[in-house]
């Protein structure tokens, strides 16, 4: 069982810089409260306009190079297994979970239709669908199964990167060495062809000009997604909001949690070591959506320190990620390693809360407004 820690265990992690968010500077005198921005259509065009230019269309972009790399990596180590092209696909896959965990936190437009984000990533898979499809798949060795033509009329569960991670990374992966051209490796590559050809999908979608991108830019009563700016801004926060909701609720307490027992076997990417880089990534994402749109901007100048609090937070969460044991089975299970999660989930729950009151609150939501709600 592990168990809660007191923040008395935790101030250890202060003398390398890691400062509590209880630490942030107060938002200003008792009694006063910030004067909502007027968002309309035109005062929101410059922070969409920058959301979608500079973070969202060149985080997909960067996805799909990534998937394309590894998914001409996994080709030659099919062809020729080695220690050279094995390593080869290790950081080819390292790369791919980390540009998709920048982008992932966008859980709106394109990436919804067709099920795309399950084809990616199907995770949450609480009843294990994807583990028993994959290992079923792999046990039957039909060939059919590791064609990438066809990959995108089967099961999502066996689409997507926990699939990819099973086949070169969980049991039985050693005999991926033993010769070229193995069912197991065909599959894999077929796997990683087919999340190329998503990532694909979702750049032509944002790169469109009159298509997604034309609608988060220019908010208004003709516009199909976003009628006012108040609503643009709603959906960009509600991208914050969720994505750090996501990083707490499904990629930490999954496995950890405070005074509960550590599952370090339900972690996403635990077999391939790459679980704090997803969470790293997510993490990553946040930051560049929040910091590069401009959205603090909008804050009344007063209450500047709205925007520089959840700055902080995020660039304290970054800082300790990065530094956790790859091993999650000694992540959770040593003290110094349980101290960093747990001042994850400590700062990433007053992250949600500073997007959620203090920013929503700044931006002029009303009361019984929750994000978190998915109101």
């Amino acid at each position: 069982m592990t168990r809660r820690l007191s923040l008395a265990r935790l101030l250890p992690m202060l003398a390398g810089g890691l400062l509590l968010s209880a630490t942030l500077p107060a938002l200003a005198q008792e009694g006063t409260a910030p004067v909502p921005p007027d968002l309309t259509d035109e005062n929101v065009v410059g922070v969409m306009t920058k959301a979608v230019d500079e973070v969202i269309r060149p985080g997909y972009r960067a996805f799909h190079a990534s998937a394309g790399a590894l998914a001409k990596a996994t080709d030659a180590f099919c062809a020729a297994p080695s220690a050279e092209t094995r390593q080869a696909v290790d950081t080819a896959f390292r790369q791919a979970v980390a540009e998709w965990g920048r982008i992932e936190i966008v859980r709106i437009g394109p990436v919804l239709d067709d099920n795309r984000f399950e084809r990616i990533l199907f995770y949450p898979d609480r009843k294990s669908t994807g583990l028993k499809q994959v290992q079923a798949l792999l046990q039957k060795q039909d060939p059919a199964d590791a064609d990438a033509a066809t990959m995108g009329a089967r099961s999502v569960a066996i689409q997507g990167f926990g699939a990819l991670e099973f086949a070169l990374y969980g049991t039985g992966a050693d005999a991926l060495m033993t010769g070229p051209e193995s069912f197991r490796c065909r599959y894999a590559a077929a796997v990683a062809s087919h999340i190329e050809k998503t990532a694909g999908q979702l750049v032509a979608a944002w790169d469109a000009p009159d298509g997604v991108q034309q609608h988060w830019k220019h908010p208004g009563p003709q516009n199909p997604v976003f009628r006012t700016g108040r609503e643009a801004m709603t959906a960009l926060l509600g991208i914050l909001v969720h994505g750090a909701e996501a990083v707490r609720d499904q990629r930490i307490e999954t496995f950890y949690r405070h005074g509960g027992i550590a599952r370090p076997k339900s972690a996403l990417f635990w077999r391939s070591g790459n679980t704090w880089v997803s969470i790293g990534a997510n993490i990553e994402g946040l930051r560049a959506l929040f910091d590069t749109s401009g959205m603090a901007g909008l804050i009344d100048p007063s209450f500047v320190s709205i925007g520089g609090n959840i700055d902080f937070v995020l660039k304290a969460l970054a800082r300790v990620t990065p530094t956790i044991d790859t091993d999650i089975e000694k992540a959770v299970s040593t003290p110094e390693e349980q101290q960093k999660i747990a001042f994850l989930l400590v700062n990433s729950r007053d992250l949600i809360e500073r997007l959620n009151g203090e920013y929503g609150t700044a931006m002029g939501l009303g009361a019984g407004f929750s994000f978190a709600d998915g109101d």
